[in-house]
Formats: C-alpha cells, structure tokens, sequence
C-alpha cells in the first residue's frame, strides 16, 4: 500500500509535459530549430515542459490534428475552422495586428505579369495550405482561369520546384517566402498577393485544463516586451502574439472554401 501511495504522489506532483504541433509549412529540421527555442523559452517562465512535434507533410497533420494528437497546436486558419468543429481545438491568441496573405510567384525573369497569365498554366501548392493554396486556387475558380494544380510538401517545395523551372508559378505566404532559402528566393518575384485573413490560430485540445491555457497563453502574450521573446517570435517573422478567440475566423468560414 506505501508504496502505492509513493506511486501516486510522484504522479501528481510530475511535471505535465504538453506536445506542441506546428503545421509543416518547412522542414521538420528548420521547423524545429526555429521553434524549439520558443518551447524552451515556454518553458522557463511556465511550470510545464513542452515537446515540439510537427509531420512529414500537410495531410499527415490534419490527421494527427482529427486524431487530437497535439496538446496545443499551430494552425492555418482553415485547419483551425475545421478541427475546432471536428476534432474541438480552440483558439487562444494569433499573430499580433497580422492577416494573413497569400502570394502566388513566379521566375524573376517569367514573362507572366499578371494573375489571368496564369491560365491553364500548372501550378505548385503546399497541399491544403490557406493562403498559400485555397485562397489563390479559390480567386482563380471565381475569375474562370483555368489552370492544373501540382501538390507538394510545402512552402519550402513551391519556392524551389518555381525557381527551377519545375512550374511556371506556385503558391506562398509572404512569412515563407521571406524565410526560405536566398539560393531560391533570389531567383523568384511575387505576382500576386490576396486579401488579408485572420491567420494561424494557437489553439488547445479541449483535454487540457483551462488554467494551463491562461498560463500558456499570458506568457505567449508578454513575449514581445521580453528582448529575448522578442528576438525568438522575430524568428518566426511574428511582431507579437495577442488574444485570440474563436469567433475571428468568421471570415475564414465565410469562403467557403472546399479542400
């Protein structure tokens, strides 16, 4: 019996330790040295351990997201309207005075000069991406230009198949764009750029305890008053983080939009 009560007293007194996803819209590598900083900085000024997680590609996420395999997740906007009804993830905060803009580019030296160019032309998307992939592919639709859509495993994927030659044009956001590599970047313009959205929620399976949310939440909040919060969100092209509640992302499910 003693050593039963020894058992559960440890568990109680544990360290909770929470997955944290982020949408693969790079490389699982850069993807976790970027934010694995942020984690530990997390960390230090919480009582709770995170571990960063992520997929191999996009649709490997949604799964996981469905799933409930993340405890706290990074999510595009309409990942986040779709597993706040399926799956019950809700939003905590988002990027601080942002929306979210999708771009579409093309070789620096293309002949195509505006969006109508693009007609019938193939195109790479980061599969079901927002505003690099639903919103340019919805605009399109609506304008009756024709084209062939070409999925690939990421933003990263677009900039360096567009760059090559591999297609004539592929989907972004401007976050990316400015985030991946020079030996790409430097060969690509942008054609086209959306309308603003709400953009990536931070949101919470419904599992975990609201106080854990209201302490995770405050520390993400306070970051951009911190130089070093400051420094790890620049890292992430991100000004700051504010609140974020479920009712913003109205704009998002008013498109309508169908993977």
């Amino acid at each position: 019996v003693a050593s039963i009560i020894i058992c559960m007293s440890f568990s109680v007194n544990a360290v909770e330790t929470y997955k944290f996803g982020v949408v693969p819209q790079q490389n699982g590598s850069k993807l976790s040295k970027l934010w694995t900083p942020i984690l530990q900085y997390l960390e230090e000024k919480t009582n709770y351990k995170f571990q960063f997680a992520t997929a191999r590609n996009i649709p490997t996420y949604e799964k996981r997201l469905l799933a409930g395999k993340y405890d706290f997740a990074y999510m595009n906007p309409y990942h986040y309207v779709q597993y706040q009804e399926m799956a019950g993830y809700n939003a905590f905060a988002k990027a601080k005075k942002k929306r979210l803009k999708g771009i579409l580019v093309v070789q620096k030296d293309s002949p195509y000069q505006t969006i109508e160019d693009l007609s019938d032309a193939e195109m790479a998307f980061p599969s079901n991406a927002f505003a690099a992939n639903l919103v340019p592919r919805a605009i399109m639709s609506r304008a009756d230009i024709g084209f062939e859509p070409k999925y690939v495993s990421s933003h990263d994927s677009v900039y360096r198949n567009v760059s090559k030659g591999r297609y004539p044009a592929g989907g972004g956001v401007m976050r990316t764009y400015k985030n991946t590599s020079p030996e790409y970047r430097n060969q690509l313009r942008i054609l086209w750029t959306s309308d603003g959205y709400t953009p990536h929620a931070f949101a919470a399976h419904p599992r975990i305890p609201k106080h854990v949310v209201e302490e995770v939440q405050r520390v993400m909040l306070e970051m951009d008053m911190d130089p070093k919060g400051k420094a790890l969100l620049k890292s992430i092209r991100l000004k700051g983080i504010e609140a974020g509640e479920d009712f913003e992302w109205d704009d998002v499910r008013a498109l309508n939009i169908e993977s």
